[in-house]
């Protein structure tokens, strides 16, 4: 879980009017191996030919990828291999085939070595419900390596910034399930690890509190922890993360920046207040495609010539114009495309 020799983090909080500044600084000692090079390296994670099976089950398939250090979001069906492939990164199962690296250091390797800089947020139950977060997270902390006294002020400190401040005190078993899904957060980054993976962090969590996980999520990256997130909702990914990885029945669908595979789709949306008929209008008129949805002008063009047609079309009708955006396929119709292929 996090605490190294020589990797180590000051958290500073500073509550001014109801917010939560956070700090954090790092130093370094020298330590043996490589641990230098580790942390100038761009990416986290590399897997090499990674093949888990059990029994006549394939659950990976020869995954072959590497992943950038940042927000990572782990994409597939219920059923893809994302959970197997957490266990494998733990050390808690070994791969049929292949090898993987993780900051640098071989699993089958050092297993422990990993696991002292990873953080893991399961997707089921595991918390002890007679327990106070604060003892949980505690619990945790120490377990990584910090000092009984320093472990239950960080794990104050995490508590506060995932939203449970007041509410630590108070034994698990009465928590709401997004309280819940925060507690497993905070064990996970309490022992400040390079690396979080988060096993389906919004399940069964209502929009609100959705919207507020993700937040959080988006939030590690800020403090320069790396997070690989799987899920099967790809809004979430879109959302949050910067590269996204696809599988599908255990086979790399495809694993790439998120903002690369969000294609144009040869459409803008444009706002022109309560003038959309007009432009519709003229727009057709000039022998282009456009309709009026939801109070917005959606509009088909075919290359730069026609968005300038657009344009000109708006200023000859002399109508304000708020918006003009071009839309994006979403990763949705992009993985279902792309599986498509693969299979």
């Amino acid at each position: 879980m996090g605490f190294t020799s020589c990797h180590w983090t000051t958290i500073t909080h500073t509550l001014s009017r109801g917010r939560c500044r956070i700090e954090r600084r790092r130093t370094r000692v020298t330590a043996p191996g490589n641990v230098g090079q580790m942390v100038g390296d761009e990416w986290m994670l590399r897997l090499t030919g990674l093949t888990k099976q059990y029994g006549p089950v394939t659950a990976l398939d020869d995954l072959t990828l590497t992943l950038p250090r940042g927000l990572v979001g782990l994409v597939g069906a219920n059923g893809a291999g994302k959970t197997t492939m957490f266990r494998l990164l733990l050390g808690l199962s070994q791969p049929t085939l292949g090898s993987i690296e993780v900051c640098g250091i071989d699993v089958s390797a050092d297993p422990i070595a990993v696991r002292s800089r990873l953080g893991y947020m399961p997707e089921h139950e595991c918390l002890p419900l007679d327990q106070t977060a604060a003892d949980v997270v505690a619990t945790f902390g120490e377990l990584s390596g910090l000092p009984a006294r320093a472990a239950r002020q960080r794990a104050s400190d995490i508590l506060d910034l995932v939203g449970l401040d007041e509410a630590r005190f108070r034994p698990i078993g009465g928590f709401s399930t997004g309280m819940r899904q925060r507690t497993k957060l905070a064990q996970a980054i309490v022992g400040d690890p390079q690396l979080v993976l988060l096993d389906e962090p919004t399940a069964g969590l209502d929009p609100l509190g959705r919207d507020e996980m993700l937040a959080l999520v988006a939030r590690l990256g800020s403090f320069g922890i790396s997070v690989i997130m799987a899920t099967h909702l790809l809004d979430d990914v879109q959302q949050v993360c910067e590269h996204v990885v696809m599988i599908d029945a255990g086979r790399l669908v495809v694993s790439g920046a998120t903002e690369s595979l969000l294609e144009r789709t040869g459409r803008v949306t444009i706002d022109v207040g309560p003038n959309g008929d007009a432009i519709v209008s003229a727009l057709v008129a000039a022998g282009m495609t456009a309709v009026v949805v939801d109070g917005l002008v959606e509009v088909t063009v075919d290359g730069d010539a026609q968005l300038d047609v657009v344009r000109d079309l708006v200023a000859d009708l002399g109508l304000p114009l708020y918006r003009l955006t071009s839309r994006l396929t979403s990763l949705d119709e992009v993985f279902l495309r792309r599986a498509a292929e693969v299979s």
